[in-house]
């Protein structure tokens, strides 16, 4: 294979590429970014990978979640605090149903980036430059002219919101022994809430034994894992420029490193063997994720395998499939042969979320919950008819109550949707709904537990 460089990218065709009007301005822009510091370290990204190859071999879950595209408004207290406590939340439930431990991925900290199938759009009978998210220009109509310094604002905004969820996490947020203090407002139902609560009394129990018993305590070495967790950051790796300006050779270990996020995914759209994303995937030591939809060809699927995991490292690669509710025994099948005749041990992920996307009365875009739940299990179950193991979820979501996806245990309608509509890009299952697809996947798991047949989710 070639030699390979953070820059050899630009010796392959790319798409997704945003053009600005003054070169100039975005050289001096690169070269500032060049300069800063990491955003995450080596040894984080290194965690995650032993983290993944445990996911990839079974031995824990990965569930990761997020926002579509982050707006730099995210960049605040309570989105912030919203948006962790939600995934805790979800995690909780999840070691608790699949008695495993979870690997906690966010789409958060660099999520700022939205591939669109076309560069520009109609508004008001006028064509106008399409919004590319907040790191290339902005949702106003007016202000769709792409800014190079928006690629400065995505660092500092990123540095930002890692500095606070740090903060949080270091301040006890995550602590276990008080997770009957996670505020319980947002959950209206009180079916959900019950359930919940049960879920709470029962590690509240067990862990009144531990501490009883001693084993929860902490020494000067090592730290509790009852009071502190992991969680790492992600985001697709779409304006390469910006991706390559934050990949730096880390000397002690001898590998370039993304140290802008621990975790970087290519798209939908990005895929292409021989393309740019690809290339510059390829070089770098941080686990990366491919999307797999209906179009990914089997063949072409190894192909990419090879390219950026020749090494067949386990956990190295985070397949994440998303084909759409009754399409995924059409086509998953064919990949999970490929990819194992093939030699790979990826991690595998279901994102029922991007494949069920549907358009309400007024041309709101929406999903289905009905879809995602019916994804997600014919995922489990065709993983497990191909001796074969679902490692992982990948939701888009936000810790807040707004109105974006139907059904859920609130019973959401599209006559809800205008209720509190927000997201700039796609639909998100919001707080309630979230809690709800956790303690399905619990669900599932315990009812495998309890029966030689495959549960229903």
């Amino acid at each position: 294979m070639s030699a390979w460089s953070p820059y050899t990218w630009k010796e392959k065709p790319i798409v997704q590429d945003v053009v600005y009007e003054d070169p100039e301005h975005v050289q001096r822009v690169l070269g500032k970014l060049q300069k800063l510091p990491p955003l995450v370290s080596a040894k984080e990204i290194d965690d995650l990978r032993d983290q993944l190859e445990q996911v990839a071999l079974g031995n824990s879950f990965l569930l990761q979640g997020g926002d579509c595209a982050e707006l730099f408004d995210y960049c605040s207290q309570d989105p912030i605090e919203a948006k962790l406590k939600v995934l805790l939340q979800m995690s909780l439930v999840l070691v608790w149903g699949g008695r495993t431990p979870v690997t906690r991925i966010a789409r958060m900290a660099g999520q700022y980036a939205k591939p669109r199938s076309k560069p520009t759009e109609m508004h008001n009978g006028e064509e106008i430059l399409s919004y590319r998210g907040d790191n290339v220009n902005g949702y106003d109509p007016a202000d769709r002219k792409p800014d190079p310094e928006r690629l400065l604002g995505a660092y500092f905004h990123s540095a930002a919101t890692l500095n606070y969820v740090r903060t949080l996490l270091d301040s006890g947020f995550a602590d276990l022994h008080e997770p009957s203090t996670w505020n319980l407002s947002h959950v209206q139902s009180s079916a959900v809430r019950s359930e919940y609560e049960a879920i709470v009394h029962q590690l509240t129990d067990a862990l009144d034994f531990m501490k009883t018993v001693g084993a929860d305590k902490s020494t000067a070495t090592s730290q509790n894992a009852l009071q502190k967790v992991d969680l790492f950051v992600s985001h697709e790796a779409l304006l390469l420029d910006y991706e390559a300006s934050l990949t730096r050779l880390v000397e002690e270990k001898g590998k370039h490193y993304n140290l802008g996020s621990h975790f970087l995914w290519i798209g939908d759209r990005t895929r292409q063997p021989d393309g740019a994303h690809v290339e510059y995937m390829r070089g770098i030591a941080n686990p990366v994720g491919i999307k797999v939809g209906p179009t990914t060809d089997p063949a072409n699927l190894v192909q990419l395998l090879n390219t950026v995991n020749p090494e067949k490292a386990v956990g190295k690669v985070t397949l994440i499939t998303r084909f759409g509710a009754g399409k995924v025994e059409q086509f998953l099948p064919q990949h999970i042969v490929a990819v194992r005749d093939a030699g790979h041990k990826p991690v595998w992920v279901c994102d029922p979320m991007h494949g069920n996307t549907k358009t309400a009365v007024g041309g709101i875009k929406t999903r289905h919950f009905v879809d995602i739940i019916q994804e997600l299990s014919e995922a489990f179950r065709v993983h497990k008819d191909n001796d074969s193991k679902l490692n992982g979820v990948h939701f888009e979501l936000t810790g807040d109550s707004v109105t974006e996806c139907v059904g859920g245990s609130m019973n959401l309608t599209d006559a809800d949707l205008s209720t509190n509509y927000q997201t700039h890009c796609d639909p998100r299952l919001n707080y309630e709904q979230a809690l709800d697809v956790a303690f399905l996947i619990a669900k599932y798991y315990q009812k495998e537990r309890r029966s030689e047949g495959f549960p229903s989710l």
